[in-house]
């Protein structure tokens, strides 16, 4: 449990781990909703997929991730849900 808190505490891993929550996206397009560099994006994904948070396919030449189909990760996705609307309309 606290190797996925522990993934989740990096903000670009969570900012991640959120759009994944909610599309299936390829690095490149994850690297330009975030302005950042593929190579920083793979760095992310890394852990995310090695915690069992995000899964990936192949289609030809490019992977495809998303969040994996688990309760734990629907537990988390609520979790951030319930936060964010506690934090943002206040």
């Amino acid at each position: 449990m606290a190797d996925v808190f522990k993934q989740l505490g990096d903000c670009t891993r969570l900012r991640i781990f959120w759009i994944l929550c909610h599309c299936e996206e390829c690095v490149l397009n994850i690297a330009a909703l975030l302005n950042m560099s593929s190579p920083a994006v793979s760095h992310h994904l890394r852990p995310l997929k090695n915690s069992g948070l995000i899964t990936s396919r192949r289609e030809g030449k490019e992977v495809y991730y998303r969040a994996a189909d688990t309760e734990q990760t629907r537990l988390l996705h609520d979790m951030m849900e319930k936060v964010m609307q506690i934090t943002c309309f206040r």
